[in-house]
């Protein structure tokens, strides 16, 4: 397989990365490696096939990871693969601490690297919960029986944004924080705006 080319805004993106300098840069050579085109998406190095995000890489506090956007669909053979938070239906990470790991792991990750790309190369889809699967916080509930409007609003935005508001406002532990994030974007929801936008 050919040797990609490396990106510009990646070579600025390692020159200013203090902590995870060394480690991104031996992912960064198993990536091209393997064929993938490297690219700059949302701050972080993405590496695509056919123009279809495959792996992006991100620095953490404790460790570093690459992110297969279609993890889920994954062979785990060697159990390297985790769920970042219980909700993520798609992503999965392969986290390291050090570059030795990486070395030492080198063909493994390039076998799930591959693997990924024969995901894209047959076309394979994550099958996403529907919205409906979605439990609704019983505080969010009382709002849409206070103010029809709000759930009329709420119906209406796109069932990525639905998810979203659902994911956000029910991963609050207590009801007053779960009440207090719907206050606070009730204006968002009526105005037709995702918790991102």
């Amino acid at each position: 397989m050919t040797k990609s080319i490396p990106s510009r805004k990646v070579d600025g993106f390692l020159k200013k990365e203090k902590k995870w300098q060394a480690e991104f840069q031996k992912l960064r050579e198993l990536m091209l490696e393997c064929g993938l085109t490297e690219d700059f998406k949302w701050m972080h190095p993405c590496y695509t096939f056919d123009g279809k995000n495959v792996v992006i890489m991100h620095g953490f506090k404790e460790y570093c990871a690459i992110m297969f956007q279609k993890g889920a669909l994954l062979e785990d053979p060697e159990h390297l693969l985790i769920q970042q938070t219980k909700n993520s239906q798609a992503a999965r990470q392969i986290r390291f601490t050090n570059a030795k790991e990486i070395i030492d792991r080198e063909e493994i990750v390039k076998t799930y690297v591959n693997q990924a790309i024969e995901i894209e190369k047959a076309g394979l889809e994550i099958e996403y919960k529907d919205t409906s699967e979605y439990e609704i916080p019983e505080e969010l509930q009382r709002k849409f029986e206070e103010i029809p409007e709000l759930q009329a609003a709420f119906e209406s935005l796109t069932p990525g944004r639905q998810r979203g508001y659902l994911l956000y406002f029910s991963e609050a532990k207590q009801a007053k924080t779960r009440e207090s994030r719907i206050e606070k974007h009730m204006d968002k929801i009526m105005d037709g705006k995702g918790l991102r936008d």
